[in-house]
């Protein structure tokens, strides 16, 4: 029945090496378990943002379990799916925003943002219509979105893990007390995770957040509650959005830059596992359609559970590159999501100690940093724009104003670079949007 169902004959493989492969999917990608809660929880600056830990950690494996399971036995193709790294991100700066403009429930907001986003994804995904807002953006744009989001990721990763302090007089400078528990819990984090990784050792990621676990233990910066145990919701973020809000012209810049960030996402991780495994014919990826509708649908889920946007994951490759070739993969990966919520003391303990999870984000940041090789640096009026993204996510603190910095001056400077053609009518409307944003909405934060 699986080999019917699957079609596992005709993609040469087995039940067995389906199985490994999902082990091998989950374990690359269940940093998220960590991550997703303890970025949501708390601001960039450390303050709560409303959302509880135990309710974005319970939402997060409930949804990434049944996007993935519905990703495998509707499109059939071993990509798994979990709230996003960089959209996460994205969505505290919505909230830090939203509360700046003076939303007492700002989170909320937030969600119904999401929500929003998702369900339009949804029905750009049934109507096919995803080709022309794909196009809309340039290859170099979208390559500058990732290496921004991914330096943002990363100097943030810093911060956390107190190797990056506050200065008066430089804003910032390198913390001269090395000689911490803080610094070297992060320390063998990132030296562990880098060498796995650069042996090529599934998990390196998580095993970096296991290492530093070990040595927190040690030095007394945490405190070991147990290992079994279903997560602690002291406040529920489940269908707790505010659509109502959401639907004001303010958040309207918030839910574009949502989609944008959603589609590229799908798009760039769908055929860049797809070409890994093979399934590309013809130049033509079959089933695609339905990858997009399963990813649409699994960021409106995952806001009515209380989290930001699910997307596939580029992780997956790591399954498929140990022999995935069917939906029965995301089973077997959907399926360790659930059990993983039986973990939650350690999943708490783990992911409400910054320098823990640390390390996490210098890797994935890594990792999205090498999008700059697809930037077209010979063409000016491309990579200027690209550029102004890359450096206005991290300088800017903000990955809302750093794309602004983009989706403003692209079209500007096409114009009067006499290429004025070379922009879609999509790509005027955002700026014109993001220009009144600025100018009507964000000057009244002062």
């Amino acid at each position: 029945m699986l080999d019917r169902f699957f079609s596992l004959s005709e993609n040469k493989t087995t039940i067995r090496q389906e199985l490994l492969a999902g082990l091998t999917t989950f374990l690359t990608m269940a940093y998220i378990i960590f991550l997703q809660p303890a970025i949501l929880s708390k601001d960039f600056a450390g303050n709560p943002t409303g959302l509880d830990f135990g309710a974005v950690l319970l939402a997060t494996c409930v949804i990434s379990a049944f996007a993935t399971i519905f990703m495998g036995l509707f499109a059939n193709y071993p990509i798994a799916l979990a709230p996003g790294m960089g959209e996460n991100f994205f969505f505290v700066s919505v909230i830090m925003a939203l509360t700046g403009l003076g939303f007492a429930n700002a989170w909320q907001v937030a969600l119904g943002i999401v929500f929003i986003a998702g369900v339009v994804f949804l029905i750009l995904s049934l109507l096919r219509v995803r080709e022309m807002i794909i196009n809309s953006i340039s290859p170099s744009m979208r390559s500058g979105i990732a290496v921004g989001i991914g330096l943002f990721i990363t100097f943030i990763g810093f911060q956390h893990g107190k190797v990056i302090v506050a200065n008066p007089g430089t804003m910032v400078e390198l913390n001269t007390h090395f000689v911490s528990p803080d610094i070297a819990v992060f320390a063998l984090g990132l030296i562990v995770a880098s060498i796995l990784q650069v042996r090529k050792i599934k998990g390196s990621i998580l095993w970096g957040i296991l290492a530093s676990t070990v040595l927190a233990l040690l030095l007394g910066q945490i405190t070991f509650s147990g290992f079994i145990g279903f997560p602690e919701v002291h406040a529920q973020a489940a269908f707790a959005m505010d659509l109502k809000a959401a639907f004001s012209l303010t958040c309207l810049p918030f839910i574009i830059v949502f989609l944008f960030m959603d589609m590229f996402d799908t798009v760039g991780t769908l055929l860049g596992v797809a070409e890994t495994a093979g399934f590309v014919k013809d130049d033509k990826l079959p089933r695609a359609s339905r990858v997009l509708v399963v990813d649409a649908t699994a960021t409106v889920g995952g806001a009515c559970l209380g989290t930001s946007t699910v997307t596939a994951y580029v992780e997956s490759a790591a399954g498929v590159a140990a022999g995935g070739r069917t939906g029965l993969t995301n089973l077997a990966t959907g399926s360790l999501f659930l059990i993983a919520l039986c973990f939650g003391p350690l999943i708490g303990m783990i992911g409400k100690y910054p320098p823990i999870t640390a390390p996490a984000l210098i890797i994935v940041g890594s990792m999205m940093i090498q999008n700059v090789k697809k930037i077209n640096w010979d063409d000016y009026s491309e990579s200027i724009p690209s550029f102004l993204i890359m450096a206005g996510i991290p300088f800017c603190y903000s990955i809302a104003d750093g794309l602004a910095l983009g989706f403003i001056s692209y079209p500007i400077i096409k114009m009067f670079s006499k290429k004025a053609r070379e922009v879609s009518w999509l790509m005027y409307f955002m700026a014109a949007i993001l220009l009144v944003y600025f100018l009507l909405v964000r000057s009244k934060m002062g």
